[in-house]
């Protein structure tokens, strides 16, 4: 291209950006248009959701949004597609079979009632129904809501804690990124070679500083993964991690945290640790990080790692002028969001933060991604593939709806007394219910709501005809449940939370998407090799962002980690559990409970992780008139779930446009293999899967 190309091509270029602007805008209006016209509809006394939102090309949930009022009399799947009439001439020329005739027959009639009902009295759940898979252990029990008003005290938000946007500007801090292996480090546009002796955080400090004496403030790891040496020595990896932060380095200590962001003490973490370092005698801080925490580096040297940063910088820069990169990607979404709140309107004051004991409820019942193996019988011994689907950037696909305000309790008996059109009103809405849970007779296909299992925090997904179980679950899982395309399942409402629908996460989420899109444009367009692979991993960060940034919203309750001397055991906290220990050091960690956090929101996150698994599930692509997820496969050929993928043994023609959720083809493994019963073989054919599929879209 000569210097008179280039010229036109920019014109060009600046000509399309206006035409963009301009549909953008006209697009904008047009959807304010049809929404108003969608509100204008409802006050017609017999207008009907299912129509209105046919006519205007939306989902019912999303003509429910808009206009409470359509919200359906019943459950009956009016949106749901409907099984084929006929037995395809083969499967693999039809992928999503029908199931069998007597199957269809049992399942018409059944999905003509709604399955929601009041509870009766509470009996004991089928023990044997919530045991997890090769196990005879008694699943936990999930906690409860107290009756009466010790309970409805829980509904209060905490005194004096709200979310507000922040009056003050993030200070950037001085970066360099270094790879232990070589020891290559690259700071602004300069590159050193350091030489790191024994790559302990001693001798990374003392060289850093040694090649840059003005001072830096935060070391990323590219490659070497230093905390890992002398592994082999220690039972666990976090243990060898452990030594690798506590080790002695002369000249520094421990940070004990400092400035708004404050963040004291190391971060013990098997593959992303935190060092964090304060110089003797000096208000000096840095930290050692890896760059794991924002997206999996192949091999790229330290500069195309920093080209990636600059690029990230650079496009959150377009949508927040302030935009500061802060140590990782959680930190970044939450700074990012508290930079959308409103300073006007509805939340200028604030979000309110919950009381700790419904924060609490919500860290015991609202579990994140679905990770869940299925094995033979329940699959074949022999898989004649193995399949890959991952929803891209899947979490942005759920964040337009999020609950705000104080909640409100809906007991068993106060859902019992609403009409039927008021039941459904509310399972459409922001909600979290404890629910008694029936799989119906004849079902033979993957479990819909996830119940607890034994071990911290583990949940999986009954699916035998006729287990019951008593769970929490999100209104996204509850009706898909109730009107899924195959059967519903029977659902006895126990208690419930319902808030107000808003959109607190909206603007936050589109300028992350606006984001990621353009970055993922530039990685396919750039003709630089090295800045098309730093675009891809600016983009990688922008999921990390937003994935992370609703991960800390649901704010775990602390956990501390601290050391002490051998020869001081008996000092060691009553309730620290101890995680690892040498000649010298104990290294154990307690929880500390919930800090007095403004930004704590777990509701928000179970709403997005709801929906997200209840989209593994079904899935509408309006635009393609069709349906994704694991109900439109036949039975049998699901063979795991992983957060935000699916794996099957069969392809199936799911549209792909590219935007968050759309069911991505990872991996694809022909067979005949043996079905994996662990997560380590799953995950080794998953890694052969995608290099097949990588090698094949190369020839």
């Amino acid at each position: 291209m000569d210097a008179q190309s280039y010229s036109t091509a920019l014109a060009d270029l600046r000509t399309m950006r206006d035409q963009i602007k301009k549909t953008r805008a006209t697009l904008a209006k047009q959807e304010a248009d049809r929404d108003k016209l969608i509100v204008q509809l409802a006050s017609y006394p017999k207008a009907k959701a299912e129509r209105v939102a046919q006519a205007a090309g939306l989902g019912m949930a999303d003509v429910v949004a808009l206009a409470p009022a359509l919200a359906p009399d019943s459950l009956a799947p009016h949106d749901a597609p409907q099984p084929p009439t006929a037995e395809p001439s083969t499967a693999e020329a039809t992928p999503e079979a029908a199931p069998p005739p007597q199957q269809q027959a049992a399942a018409a009639p059944a999905m003509t009632t709604a399955a929601v009902r009041p509870a009766p009295p509470a009996v004991p759940a089928d023990p044997a129904a919530l045991q997890a898979p090769g196990t005879t252990q008694t699943p936990r029990e999930l906690p409860a809501i107290p009756a009466g008003a010790s309970g409805d005290a829980w509904l209060a938000p905490t005194p004096g804690l709200a979310s507000t946007r922040p009056n003050f500007t993030q200070q950037a801090r001085s970066t360099v990124f270094l790879d232990t292996t070589t020891g290559i480090l690259v700071h602004r546009n300069q590159t050193h070679h350091l030489d790191l002796a024994d790559r302990s955080a001693a001798d990374i400090l003392t060289a850093v500083f040694h090649t840059i004496p003005d001072g830096v403030e935060r070391i990323y790891i590219t490659a070497g993964d230093p905390w890992h040496q002398g592994a082999d020595r220690h039972p666990y990896l976090r243990d060898a991690v452990a030594a690798w932060l506590n080790a002695p380095t002369p000249g520094w200590r421990t940070d004990t945290g400092r400035g708004r962001d404050r963040m004291a003490g190391h971060f013990v973490h098997a593959r992303n640790p935190v060092g964090r370092y304060q110089r003797d005698n000096s208000d000096h801080h840095v930290e050692i990080r890896s760059v794991g925490e924002w997206f999996d580096v192949d091999g790229d040297d330290p500069a195309t790692v920093r080209d990636a940063f600059v690029l990230l910088w650079q496009a959150l820069r377009r949508h927040w002028p302030d935009a500061v990169l802060m140590g990782s990607p959680s930190q970044t979404g939450r700074d990012l969001w508290t930079r959308t709140i409103p300073t006007r309107g509805q939340h200028a004051e604030g979000f309110p933060v919950l009381s700790e004991d419904l924060r609490g409820l919500l860290h015991a019942t609202a579990g994140q991604g679905r990770n869940e193996l299925i094995t033979p019988p329940r699959v074949p011994e022999q898989l004649p593939q193995l399949v890959e689907y991952d929803r891209t950037f899947a979490y942005a696909k759920h964040t337009w709806k999020s609950p705000v305000g104080t909640p409100r309790r809906i007991t068993a008996h106060t859902f019992a007394a609403w009409s039927e059109k008021e039941q459904m009103r509310a399972l459409y809405g922001c909600g979290h219910w404890q629910v008694r849970v029936t799989v119906p007779d004849g079902w033979n296909h993957v479990g819909l709501l996830p119940a607890p299992a034994p071990g911290d925090r583990a949940w999986h997904y009954p699916a035998t005809p006729g287990a019951t179980f008593t769970t929490w679950a999100g209104g996204p899982e509850i009706h898909t449940a109730l009107a899924n395309p195959l059967q519903p399942w029977k659902i006895e409402i126990l208690d419930g939370i319902l808030w107000e629908d808003g959109k607190p996460l909206d603007d936050w989420a589109k300028k992350l998407k606006e984001t990621w899109t353009n970055l993922s444009a530039q990685a396919h367009f750039q003709g630089d090799p090295q800045q098309a692979r730093a675009a891809h991993l600016a983009s990688r960060a922008v999921r990390s962002i937003l994935l992370y940034g609703i991960g800390s919203f649901a704010q775990r309750p602390r956990m501390v980690t601290g050391t002490t001397p051998r020869t001081l055991e008996r000092d060691v906290p009553p309730d620290a559990e101890i995680i690892g220990f040498d000649n010298e050091l104990i290294t154990w960690q307690k929880p500390t409970g919930f800090s007095r956090d403004p930004n704590a929101h777990p509701e928000w996150a179970a709403a997005i992780w709801s929906g997200a698994r209840a989209a593994l599930l079904t899935q509408r692509h309006r635009d393609d008139d069709t349906y994704a997820g694991a109900l439109h496969t036949p039975p049998g050929s699901v063979v795991a779930f992983r957060t935000d993928a699916l794996y099957l043994t069969q392809p199936h023609t799911w549209p792909y446009h590219h935007q968050p959720g759309d069911y991505l083809l990872r991996g694809h493994l022909t067979g005949p293999l043996a079905a994996p019963t662990t997560e380590e073989e799953l995950l080794t054919l998953r890694n052969a899967g995608r290099a097949s599929l990588t090698t094949g879209q190369e020839a």
